[in-house]
């Protein structure tokens, strides 16, 4: 299977119902063919062809890295560099793809996951709110994985400043994270949403939920208590 064919047909097989179907496809591609389609199609406005290709991308990066890591880090390195101010571009959903792969593959998250923490800091600092959504969300697969590595790399000392923000889903991504991180620091943070009625639209354990920024201020808290 050529480049330019997985191009073409890679869209409506990520639209189909059967998504199992779909992956069980992808997989048989070759992963250097079917990586550049699959970005191009993290790209498009269809949130669910935005989120399967992360989601394909995750898999088929997982799959590269076994065989050729060199490679694998080659294309880490291309989503790096599409939130460099340098490159021209936006980075529309590489945070996303980056944590997505980075919960799949350990090798790459040793190598690469204080890169995505270093997004929230001064000197790479990810101002746009829609990629704040997706580094917060990238961050938050790496928290259900490997919740000590982030502690490490004080995610959560960084993730404070952005319940501030003016977006809701900033907000609600980085409460669930605080719950996923289970700080108990963050507790009185918390506590100050239970009663937000703001709705948010969030793509969550493999498919959309619709809920409130109080809901998940409950759900975090809920998590830490239960942890003490």
């Amino acid at each position: 299977m050529k480049e330019r064919q997985i191009k073409k047909i890679l869209p409506p097989l990520l639209r189909q119902p059967d998504f199992d179907q779909a992956l069980a496809e992808i997989r048989s591609w070759p992963p250097r063919a079917t990586i550049s389609p699959l970005l191009s199609c993290i790209y498009q406005v269809d949130e669910v062809v935005k989120w399967r290709a992360v989601l394909a991308l995750a898999e088929v990066m997982n799959s590269l890295a076994g065989k050729e890591m060199e490679q694998a880090r080659v294309v880490m390195r291309r989503l790096m560099w599409s939130l460099n101010e340098e490159s021209g571009g936006i980075g529309w959903g590489m945070p996303e793809a980056m944590g997505e792969i980075m919960a799949r593959n350990r090798a790459l998250a040793e190598e690469y996951g204080h890169i995505l923490v270093s997004y929230m800091r001064e000197e790479c600092y990810l101002e746009l709110p829609a990629l704040q959504r997706g580094l917060l969300w990238g961050l938050g697969r790496l928290a259900e994985v490997y919740p000590e590595k982030l502690l490490a790399f004080d995610a959560d000392g960084y993730m404070e400043h952005y319940l501030d923000s003016s977006d809701p889903a900033v907000q609600a991504l980085a409460i669930r994270n605080f719950g996923l991180l289970k700080t108990p620091e963050a507790l009185p943070l918390l506590k100050n949403f239970y009663d937000s009625p703001t709705s948010v639209h969030l793509f969550v354990g493999g498919g959309f939920v619709d809920t409130t920024v109080g809901e998940l201020a409950r759900q975090a808290v809920a998590r830490i208590v239960g942890e003490q």
